[in-house]
């Protein structure tokens, strides 16, 4: 069966809008968390997001957004885009020249798309309190298309000419990363050549404030130290939006264009906890099944692992659970295995986290690091016997894990391998 390998990347993320700018940000573990001025609110107990730099994307005119060079969106697209799909439409034109792709390998039978989102709140609050107001006919024509949880997929799939598999994934937190292990299987089964994987969100005040009402949301005021996975003092996440757009290629097209891959796709395993429609199972049982199942589909173990991007979002309840999970799945190879989340600098984006953790293991893959685990003063005891690194390690990783979860306990891992020679 057809390898499959990852030779594009796009980021649009609240620690870098290139991949070279993604990586300073892992290697310094420099993070992407400021004060939301829109939060100053006394009777909002929430005050840091991490934004989207060099985007401004709150007016409820999409013409009068600010999209920054070299990105250029035509005023009639404009109008069917949430700020989750101008920042995927984006994020894919850099991915698409990162691969290398031509039009005609981007709009062919044998290239196809799959994505995750949540749609756009804002839009459809606004469309729907219009339409309250006003009457139904005053709505933009438009605004479904641009408010709906298919938003980035039916916007991209018309823009850039997409004739291949296209569809859209709804799993909450696990969403991007059911998206990338669906979209390996289209090339592993010979039904595509060449899909793109794409992950994005709003990342706005809609998007993100609702989840305090969960008690989800980290309530700590400094942006140095609200995102903080495995901490004794973690008392939440920190929501943040964006994009990433990964080139998954089967070995064929690959060899065919001379392609350079980031990393080799090797399978992947999902399962789901059977628990709790918002809370982790709390022995990590889902999350650990998926594992299992990863290493089953990729026939690895876990001596073959050196390093493991946690889903752990900085909640008390779920980075317990993943802990449990990864002591259970790694056993003794638990005290080796580098394990570090990336969300600490990043913030949590929600549907768009498995892609875009997926993008940063790529780039560990290609350019040989390992992305600490920032902002932990003192480790959660929950963390015992597991190597949780605090600082970017200069090594070579050769196999690498991404782990994702969503709501209703559907939890995804995804297995990486390094390429020889790629650079």
């Amino acid at each position: 069966m057809p390898r499959v390998f990852i030779t594009g990347l796009g980021f649009i993320t609240s620690i870098g809008n290139t991949a070279d700018a993604v990586e300073q940000s892992l290697r310094e573990l420099r993070h992407g968390m400021a004060r939301h001025p829109g939060l100053e609110a006394e009777n909002i107990p929430v005050k840091v997001t991490a934004p989207v730099r060099d985007f401004q994307t709150d007016s409820e005119d999409p013409e009068d957004w600010v999209i920054p060079a070299p990105y250029a969106i035509k005023r009639e697209q404009l109008r069917s885009l949430s700020p989750s799909a101008l920042y995927a439409m984006c994020g894919l034109q850099q991915a698409i020249a990162d691969a290398k792709l031509s039009p005609e390998e981007v709009s062919n039978e044998d290239t196809g798309l799959y994505a995750a989102s949540a749609g756009s709140p804002a839009i459809m609050t606004r469309m729907v309190n219009r339409m309250h107001q006003q009457g139904v006919m005053r709505c933009p024509p438009l605004g479904i298309v641009a408010s709906i949880a298919g938003t980035v997929q039916f916007n991209l799939v018309a823009y850039f000419k997409i004739k291949g598999a296209s569809t859209g994934f709804t799993s909450a937190c696990a969403a991007s990363a059911h998206a990338l292990g669906f979209a390996f299987d289209e090339i592993k089964l010979g039904r595509q050549k060449r899909m793109f994987v794409v992950g994005a969100e709003d990342g706005n005040i809609e998007t993100i404030l609702p989840f305090a009402a969960m008690r989800a949301l980290s309530l700590n005021t400094d942006p140095a130290m609200a995102s903080r996975p495995f901490d004794k003092k973690h008392d939440g996440f920190v929501g943040t939006g964006g994009a990433t757009v990964l080139v998954l290629e089967s070995e064929e097209e690959v060899m065919r264009r001379g392609a350079t891959p980031y990393a080799e796709v090797l399978g992947w395993g999902q399962a789901s906890d059977g628990h709790n429609v918002a809370i982790s199972h709390p022995e990590g049982a889902g999350l650990a099944l998926a594992m299992r199942h990863a290493f089953k589909a990729t026939g690895i173990t876990a001596a073959d692992v050196d390093y493991i991007n946690a889903h752990a979002t900085s909640t008390p309840i779920g980075d317990a659970s993943e802990c449990k999970a990864l002591r259970a799945v790694l056993g003794e190879h638990a005290s080796r295995v580098a394990v570090s989340s990336t969300k600490a600098l990043t913030g949590h984006g929600l549907s768009l986290a498995g892609a875009m953790e997926a993008g940063f293991c790529a780039l560990a893959l290609k350019r040989g690091f390992i992305p600490g685990s920032a902002h932990i003063t003192e480790l959660d005891p929950a963390c015992d016997g597991l190597n949780i690194v605090r600082t970017t390690e200069s090594v070579q990783p050769r196999v690498v894990l991404n782990n994702s979860s969503g709501f209703g306990g559907a939890n995804v891992c995804v297995v990486f391998k390094a390429v020889s020679g790629a650079r």
